[in-house]
């Protein structure tokens, strides 16, 4: 069994089709047909189920499927682990991070790191929360920024960085916009725009208007901070988002207004697998992150 042929399953398996799996490996069809032919002639088992190119697991495909996905993620961290050994400063880093900390945090934490260590390489994963949680637990990435911090988990090892404060965001036409501060209870009624059910963000603000006694009216629903600030700007509702992502940008047509009575936040940190180690560049970028907020938050930056 070689490391090519699993490579080459894994993709045919993810794809469900022979040509897209030849394309993403820019190899021929005709190499990824014979190799997984190959392989299942040394196991003795069929593992797809052939339609002309396409292709589906069978049962037994399904399951040597997540023993090889484990296998090449120890691979890969194995032959990592060999290269950073020599030197830390060259290896990467794999960080998940959710849509709310794209614009400002993770840009500041990496070309911060980056002035220190240049030669140090970052793969990005962008993923909704509990995403991120289970792609560090299964060690598809090492790292992941998250809003606000788990706890309690018996898999995960989460560290706070900072707490930040829940902002309203209107529009510029709004009643309440010349507002120099607001109470949740004043948005009783008013349509909202928010992320959909499920986000961690749509979650924390809908406990704070429950506690105000009412649930929040919510008219659209956006995937990221950069449509739910622009659904606000068109007039289409009002929202809740965290100071942060308005720090360098408050849309056109919209006001920005502190949400005083109550005060609604969010902690926003870093988790790891409490399971595995730390590869050496990780383990650097990991340290950084902490002294970095560490004396932002003493110096109150």
């Amino acid at each position: 069994m070689e490391l090519r042929q699993i490579e080459y399953f894994i993709e045919a398996a993810k794809r469900e089709h022979i040509t897209k799996a030849a394309d993403a490996m820019h190899v021929a069809q005709s190499a990824v047909s014979r190799q997984i032919n190959n392989l299942e002639e040394e196991l003795g088992v069929r593992l797809f189920i052939r339609e002309g190119r396409r292709v589906k697991l069978t049962p037994v495909g399904r399951i040597f499927l997540e023993y090889m996905k484990d296998a090449v993620t120890i691979i890969d961290k194995a032959k990592r682990e060999v290269e950073e050994y020599v030197d830390p400063e060259k290896g990467t880093v794999r960080i998940g991070f959710p849509a709310s900390m794209a614009n400002y945090i993770l840009p500041l934490v990496i070309s911060s790191f980056r002035k220190e260590y240049p030669q140090v390489k970052f793969q990005l994963y962008q993923s909704s929360y509990h995403e991120l949680m289970s792609l560090v637990i299964k060690g598809e990435i090492d790292i992941a920024l998250m809003a606000p911090v788990p706890k309690d988990d018996k898999k995960l090892k989460g560290e706070i960085l900072y707490v930040e404060n829940i902002a309203v965001l209107v529009p510029q036409d709004h009643p309440l916009a010349d507002k120099s501060e607001l109470s949740l209870h004043e948005l009783r009624g008013e349509p909202f725009v928010l992320f959909p059910e499920g986000y961690i963000l749509r979650t924390i603000i809908s406990e704070a208007c429950r506690k105000e006694g009412f649930q929040p009216e919510v008219v659209l629903e956006g995937w990221d901070i950069g449509s739910i600030k622009g659904l606000v700007s068109a007039g289409m509702g009002v929202t809740l988002l965290p100071e942060m992502t308005l720090l360098d940008e408050v849309p056109r047509s919209t006001v920005k207004i502190p949400l005083e009575e109550p005060q609604v936040t969010r902690n926003a940190g870093v988790i790891i697998s409490r399971e595995r180690e730390l590869l050496p560049a990780e383990q650097l970028f990991y340290d950084f992150l902490i002294k970095l907020f560490s004396m932002f938050n003493k110096f109150g930056k």
